[in-house]
């Protein structure tokens, strides 16, 4: 089946479409949610609210709105994108992954990469999370970190592990999902137009790098957010196989989880949520080996064949 959106769209009306298709993903996925909660947890749409608004005074607030996080962002950054590609009749079924493998080896050292740069982006995170603005811009300033702040008591509450079947559903919730889906919008459908528009893929890459920062609606984690979007986009640039930045993103995200499952055992004493720098010497190691990594990655994808150009097939 060919889509019915015209290939000679601009890119520009191309993501506006796209943007489309994500907010109705969002609104269908919050109405699948509502139906969800109210069968599993007997929530009318008063007290859907208020969960939402305040999940501790509710005893199954948690895993209510656990729940709602991920059929809303499953729907809406997955679902949402996935029938765009569906309906646009210009992207061939490779759209995605014009080299459909990879070796494991390369998928795997992308995906501990993002690990190893961690030290490197403390720096980036400690600056940006003590930021200081202007006197006309304080307004800015106390709206973000209360904004900030609300943000970090929620997740803290989202990620309290009290077993391991606990810690594995906030990795299908917290990891896999967001992984799968934003990295399907970013990556795999706004950076490709925005390349297609500007014809330069390091333009798109940033640009896409920036949007993906933004949308989080964090000023105080926007910029170690927009350097990993700026890794995950050179990543699949090189790679141009969409599961390469789906696995950093797991990565990333899993890790995170992982250690904070660990570290309320008992079993280790890292913060990894902590804005603090690491060690000048250990973020200079990290930064040092991340870019021979990086390097060594760019080589690799490189000398991989491209297999060579079928018949266009539709979607599905």
């Amino acid at each position: 089946m060919k889509g019915f959106i015209s290939p000679r769209l601009h890119p520009f009306v191309s993501l506006m479409l796209l943007t489309g298709f994500v907010m109705a993903g969002m609104l269908i996925g919050m109405f699948l949610a509502t139906v969800a909660l109210k069968l599993g947890f007997g929530y009318g749409l008063q007290q859907i609210t208020e969960v939402m608004q305040t999940p501790l005074d509710y005893p199954d607030g948690r895993q209510a709105l656990l729940v709602y996080q991920a059929i809303t962002h499953f729907v809406g950054f997955t679902v949402g994108p996935a029938a765009f590609l569906y309906f646009n009749a210009h992207y061939p079924v490779d759209y995605l992954s014009p080299r459909p493998s990879v070796p494991v080896v390369l998928l795997l050292a992308s995906a501990v990469l993002i690990v190893l740069i961690m030290p490197a982006n403390s720096w980036l995170i400690d600056w940006n999370a003590n930021v200081k603005f202007p006197e006309f811009l304080q307004a800015f300033e106390k709206e973000a970190k209360e904004t900030e702040e609300r943000l970090k008591v929620l997740t803290q509450y989202l990620t309290k592990f009290d077993s391991v079947g606990a810690m594995l559903l906030g990795v299908l919730i917290v990891a896999i999902i967001p992984a799968i889906g934003e990295e399907l919008l970013f990556r795999g459908v706004v950076q490709q137009e925005l390349i297609r528009w500007f014809r330069n893929p390091h333009v798109g890459i940033w640009l896409a790098a920036f949007l993906f920062g933004a949308i989080h609606f964090q000023f105080y984690g926007f910029f170690p957010r927009m350097i990993l979007g700026v890794v995950l986009g050179y990543l699949y640039f090189w790679s141009k196989n969409i599961w390469v930045p789906i696995a950093g993103h797991f990565m990333n995200n899993g890790f995170t989880v992982f250690i904070l499952y660990l570290q309320q055992r008992g079993s280790i004493q890292l913060d990894i949520e902590s804005t603090e720098a690491s060690p000048w010497y250990l973020s200079l190691v990290s930064l040092v080996i991340s870019l021979a990594v990086m390097f060594g990655l760019h080589k690799a994808f490189r000398r991989l064949p491209m297999p060579e150009k079928e018949p266009e097939q539709s979607w599905f």
